[in-house]
């Protein structure tokens, strides 16, 4: 497995604002992005091939998957948290008939921005 350039630092406020328009969209909801655009950008921030791009990206988000699976939370500076929290059974109600229906317990996924990226966003969203 080929190591990353000195190039790529994870923890910048600026990771992935390099990328084209085309990939991260122009304005707020306009374009989602999705694995392929994450293994393109890595090819053309990273110079690795496409192919070794997609299998990293696939690679970081399985250990990002895995660890959530097992419990655990994941941080990624400058960007935020993930977690998984269980929520207890409870009884809701149907909003069309009104009649209530028990909710059984489950695990829910959680993210929490960090305090960087709620900034980020805000700025953005001003411009």
């Amino acid at each position: 497995m080929k190591t990353l350039p000195q190039a790529i630092d994870i923890d910048s406020e600026n990771s992935l604002t390099h990328a084209p328009s085309k990939i991260l969209g122009d304005g707020m909801g306009e374009k989602t992005l999705t694995r392929m655009d994450l293994s393109e950008a890595v090819f053309r921030e990273v110079g690795l091939s496409r192919n070794e791009s997609a299998d990293l990206v696939e690679s970081v988000l399985q250990h990002v998957s895995d660890a959530l699976v097992a419990g655990e939370a994941v941080k990624i500076s400058s960007f935020g948290t993930f977690s998984v929290r269980g929520k207890a059974a409870r009884v809701g109600r149907n909003p069309k008939t009104g009649e209530e229906v028990p909710i059984s317990p489950r695990r829910v996924l959680s993210f929490r921005p960090s305090h960087l990226m709620k900034d980020r966003v805000a700025a953005g969203a001003k411009s």
